[in-house]
């Protein structure tokens, strides 16, 4: 059956057409890029071809064999973009007409053109090669023309005019170029949707909005209308190029298509007020980059970046038809055989939830964590470790849930994998938290726990621990620290006692402390007085009026098996007596109240506290000492401590 492919469709697609749903063949397929699989197509109008690129939504068209060499498609969804000053077609949407059939006409590759109608310049060559005439419209080359041309080896991708000239002269001087008489051309007419009277004016017509899956960096104007599902924080950076700010954000529309938006320096000041969560903007002008995997967890190999002339628009009306979120949800079972840092969406009831605790991170900075452990009706539970402002905000919340004996329901969005000690979930800057979030998955769980699945047996994948206790907790005893040799490795040893304290020194239980800040962090280093009476910091070496008083306390605290030393620091310090160090120091140097002081030093004595210590062995002058520091004192809690005690006492028990 004959087939009429579209005249002229390549040239008017190159002048900006895209209404058109033109008939063309594909005569090449071809697969590009390693992190993501996309297909590029050479396709023609049976006179000319041109190189497209394949949305990634229609891969399956190609793996399928819906679309191959020699199938006739229409094109019903289709951009044209420039890039590196070549064009590219890039197809949003096709329908197969053809599966396959042999090549129509004779098409040849044609190069960019700013106008519409146009091909390139082929050069008409007769018996000296002097002649040359005008270029021709793809619209009226025929059959007569083409015939009477010698025949030319032309590669099917070539796109370089220097290869079909290198073609050409090869040609002439094969064949008796004396006898050659081409037919004589009609002169150029332009088709009749242009106009020949100058230069064709750039398209400023609004960008049209596609899915954020069709987006690629070969597009060069495009728009996107997506919700704010995710926003971070404003982080501030120092490298080699200098102080900068960023900020990101992450987009959801309404094909479930993802994509995340970075934004730097004077960007930032533009746009950080401007986005907020669960609104719905138009973005356009942004340029399209590789994805960060290391910081990026979106299904998606793009990331936006937008620039001096993006535009960020705020939608008023609600579109409905973009969701709130976007979930993909494994059961926790799965949680089992997932790679470790790999990042997942759950869903699960609350069982339980541990009290927030303190944790000193490698770089010295402390910071919250919180444990919750998560059940559904996969047969398993799994602990999702709460990190930083987590703690306070959801885990306070879910905490109060659970003490009240409510058990809700927790939807994590990008919950990263840990496989220490078992298989749990952790929180990330990404993270998101929904309690009891009114989607079908979570009202589905709802219910299979309220109808008997609070009561249904599960298995936790993540390491068992004793009611009372916290992740990764070592308890110890006073003697183990000396019997066991804690502190005397390469790495400090973390672990808690429960003990009383028996004595503290008072002579010198502060320092005066630099106020000033580096960085994000107080210096906090001892200064002195300098000669005009204010204090001088030799590290930061400037002089301020006021300094700030620190705790540096010798305490001496005890259990059944022994006694030991141990220092600590400004937070502990105040968790132990009570009073912040400068109103201690006022009230024993400035008023001289040692009545009181005394008073307040020694209610503080043969409390119970759970210390949680880091053992480290260390040079001083010429002798190595264990120096054991307090990093967290919590006065003991005896109804959790009970279950602590009776747990352990049956494990005792089963051996």
């Amino acid at each position: 059956m004959p087939v009429n492919l579209t005249p002229n469709a390549i040239a008017t697609i190159n002048g900006g057409d895209v209404n058109s749903k033109p008939l063309v063949q594909v005569l090449d397929i071809k697969q590009i890029g390693s992190a993501q699989e996309r297909f590029r197509f050479l396709i023609s109008d049976s006179v000319a071809t041109q190189h497209a690129m394949l949305a990634t939504q229609l891969n399956d068209r190609v793996k399928t064999g819906l679309v191959k060499k020699g199938s006739v498609v229409q094109l019903i969804d289709y951009i044209c973009s420039e890039v590196q000053k070549r064009k590219i077609i890039v197809v949003l949407n096709l329908e197969t007409i053809i599966q396959e059939c042999e090549i129509i006409g004779n098409p040849r590759p044609v190069s960019d053109m700013t106008g519409p109608g146009t091909n390139q310049s082929t050069q008409n060559y007769g018996s000296n090669m002097q002649s040359v005439r005008p270029a021709l419209n793809a619209q009226n080359c025929n059959n007569n023309v083409q015939s009477s041309r010698p025949t030319l080896t032309v590669p099917s991708h070539g796109n370089n005019i220097q290869n079909l000239r290198s073609a050409i002269t090869a040609q002439n001087q094969t064949n008796n170029v004396q006898n050659f008489r081409p037919t004589v051309q009609p002169p150029y007419q332009p088709p009749p949707n242009y106009r020949n009277h100058g230069a064709i004016m750039k398209n400023e017509a609004p960008a049209r909005i596609i899915p954020i899956a069709a987006l690629n960096p070969y597009q060069g104007r495009w728009a996107i209308k997506a919700r704010v599902t995710a926003k971070g924080d404003l982080r501030r950076y120092n490298n080699a190029r200098g102080d900068g700010k960023v900020f990101s954000f992450d987009l959801l529309d309404s094909d479930g298509g993802e994509i995340r938006v970075t934004c730097f320096n004077a960007v930032v000041d533009r746009f950080y007020d401007v986005i907020e969560v669960g609104k719905v903007y138009l973005i356009s002008k942004g340029s399209l980059k590789p994805a960060q995997k290391n910081f990026n967890h979106l299904k998606n190999e793009w990331e936006i970046f937008l620039e001096a002339n993006s535009t960020v628009d705020l939608c008023p009306e609600e579109d409905d038809s973009i969701p709130q979120q976007h979930f993909s949800f494994k059961p926790i079972s799965e949680i089992e055989n997932a790679e470790n840092n790999s990042i997942l969406d759950i869903v699960g009831v609350v069982i339980s939830v541990n009290p927030s605790v303190p944790i000193l991170r490698k770089n010295g900075m402390e910071t919250q964590r919180r444990i919750v452990n998560l059940k559904d009706g996969s047969g398993r539970s799994v602990e999702l470790t709460l990190w930083g402002d987590f703690c306070n905000k959801e885990g306070q919340k879910l905490q109060e849930m659970i003490d009240s004996g409510f058990f809700p329901v927790l939807a994590v969005k990008a919950g990263k994998v840990s496989d220490f000690s078992g298989k749990s979930l952790g929180t990330i800057s990404s993270t998101q938290l929904f309690i009891n979030p009114d989607i079908p998955e979570a009202h589905g769980l709802r219910d299979w726990f309220d109808r008997g699945g609070q009561n249904a047996a599960s298995v936790s994948i993540s390491k068992d621990l004793m009611p009372g206790s916290t992740k990764n907790e070592i308890r110890k005893t006073v003697s183990q620290i000396k019997i066991e040799g804690l502190g005397r490795s390469d790495k400090p040893d973390w672990v808690t006692i429960r003990a009383s304290i028996t004595f503290i020194k008072t002579d010198s239980f502060c320092y005066t402390a630099c106020p000033l800040m580096i960085g994000d962090r107080q210096c906090n280093k001892k200064v002195t007085r300098s000669g005009n009476s204010r204090w001088q910091c030799d590290r930061c070496n400037q002089e301020f009026d006021e300094c700030d008083y620190r705790y540096l306390l010798q305490v001496q605290i005890q259990d059944h098996t022994g006694l030991t030393w141990i220092t600590a620091f400004q937070e502990s310090g105040e968790e132990i007596l009570g009073y912040p160090a400068k109103e201690l120091y006022c009230l024993k140097y400035e008023f001289n109240d040692d009545t009181r002081f005394a008073e307040i030093v020694r209610s503080s004595l043969f409390n119970q506290f759970l210390f949680k210590l880091k053992i480290k062995e260390e040079m001083y002058g010429d002798e190595q000492r264990v120096k054991i520091t307090v990093v967290k004192a919590d006065k003991v809690n005896y109804s959790t401590e009970s279950k602590y005690m009776l747990d352990l006492m049956s494990k005792f028990h089963k051996y």
